[in-house]
């Protein structure tokens, strides 16, 4: 079998990848080592992560906020075991979305370990234990990653468990240790302090959130504390071990003294590293640095021909950004001259409040000298925040001082995943605060947050504030 062009791995980046190529004419493979098609992303990481925070989110309001809304219930409890079918049926159910693109879009599907004999041949070795070989006159390695652990914690998988088992548990535990203070471990924390587990997060860090702007994670720990969960940044961790069914956390404070933490289970969330591992790289002379695969500007490897996309390169693991690189490599191989900006890729953590940031951080900005200004506009003095009961969290805006172009955009609060995408408009068509201020947003709207905060950004003068 001779192919154009063969993707190894089927997750955002690779999936896109392989339908962009098909798109403009290439005769497409992709190969994927699972029974299904989807990576992690859609089978053990954002899908399936979204879904339990949606119907934690709803028992949630429904035990703490209906009674607000004039809605009485009684007898309310979590049915666990439906709420993972449910979870399970919507990964299900977007897999076979995958499966039929690359049927409609005539792409060859292989189910697989792909590793490389050269740079124009690649094996495939079958679940079931043969294997075969296919031609290809260029190769995209899309192959996402794994999660990470840090020295002195050995995932078991039972009890000392990654995203992926967290996903599973039969249970709703009692306590939870979560390490880390990142994305992945705010999400899943928050879905079972929802259901009732008592969540500790602990952050070597002196933040959560640590990549994002500062005054995103202070807000998110405020009112991630008013509903019970406890946070311990700073903090070391040292050994987890497993005592009958209990995990005992070892750690170390700022200070150096030692701190215990224990729970049913520990839940690592400490990031993911790239999964590069028997892809025969060494046959075609590509080497890893730390298992991250080098690429020029162009995304193509030392090796002509030979792309990296997504989690494997460098930069932020985000499916959004493995998506655009996809899109982004089939285009250069069909001798188009596409373009990513980078700056303009927004970060989103799907906590509620929901959590995004694009573009320049202020300490960024500071680090750089850059003059800048700042507006800011809190939920708490929008209408429709006060209509819905959502009136935690703020739109900041990161504007030149000189230029008032818009430098970075900075979300907490109701809806936000959805509201960064006008920040990246912004940020991609070089927008002053001064054009998004001057833009009429519909009232009454979570919206019109961004607007006020450009105003405050331009002359200071927010409307409702």
């Amino acid at each position: 079998m001779k192919y154009d062009v063969t993707i190894i791995g089927s997750g955002p980046g690779g999936y896109v990848a392989a339908i962009r190529c098909a798109q403009l004419g290439m005769k497409t493979a992709i190969i994927e080592r699972y029974p299904t098609l989807g990576g992690t992303c859609l089978n053990v990481g954002c899908i399936p992560s979204k879904a339990l925070l949606d119907s934690s989110e709803h028992f949630h309001l429904a035990k703490h906020s209906f009674d607000l809304h004039g809605i009485n219930i009684s007898g309310l409890k979590v049915d666990f075991t439906q709420m993972i079918k449910r979870k399970n049926d919507v990964v299900s159910q977007t897999c076979e979305g995958v499966k039929y693109l690359m049927k409609k879009n005539k792409i060859d599907v292989h189910h697989g370990h792909g590793s490389f004999i050269n740079a124009k041949k690649i094996e495939i070795s079958l679940p079931d234990g043969p294997k075969k070989t296919i031609e290809s006159e260029k190769t995209i390695i899309a192959t996402g990653s794994k999660p990470s652990s840090i020295p002195g914690v050995d995932i078991d998988k039972e009890r000392i468990i990654t995203s992926t088992e967290a996903l599973t548990l039969n249970e709703i535990p009692k306590e939870m240790v979560v390490i880390g203070g990142g994305v992945i471990g705010l999400e899943l924390g928050q879905v079972y302090a929802r259901l009732g587990t008592k969540v500790r997060v602990v952050e070597y860090f002196d933040s959560i959130l640590p990549t994002m702007d500062r005054s995103l994670g202070k807000e998110l720990q405020r009112v991630l504390k008013k509903m019970g969960m406890e946070f311990f940044l700073s903090h070391k961790v040292k050994s987890a071990t497993v005592e009958k069914k209990k995990v005992i956390i070892a750690a170390e404070n700022k200070k150096g003294e030692g701190v215990t933490f224990e729970g049913d289970y520990c839940l690592v969330a400490v990031g993911r590293r790239p999964y590069t591992e028997n892809l025969g790289l060494e046959n075609i002379g590509i080497q890893t640095a730390n298992g991250v695969v080098p690429v020029n500007s162009h995304l193509e490897t030392s090796v002509p021909g030979i792309y990296a996309i997504g989690d494997v390169i460098r930069g932020a693991m985000l499916a959004h950004k493995a998506e655009e690189e996809g899109v982004f490599a089939a285009e250069t191989m069909a001798g188009q001259k596409p373009h990513i900006n980078y700056l303009a890729i927004p970060g989103v953590v799907y906590t509620w409040p929901e959590v995004a940031g694009v573009g320049h951080t202020e300490d960024a900005l500071k680090a750089d000298g850059r003059a800048y200004k700042v507006g800011s506009f809190p939920f708490k003095a929008l209408g429709r925040a006060r209509a819905a009961n959502e009136t935690d969290g703020f739109v900041k805006i990161l504007a030149d001082k000189q230029t008032d172009e818009i430098l970075g955009v900075h979300m907490i609060g109701a809806r936000i995943a959805d509201l960064i995408a006008e920040a990246v408009v912004a940020l991609e068509y070089r927008a002053s605060a001064e054009d998004i201020a001057r833009i009429s947003h519909a009232h009454p709207t979570f919206t019109e947050a961004i607007k006020e905060a450009c105003l405050a950004a331009t002359e200071n003068r927010p409307i409702h504030m």
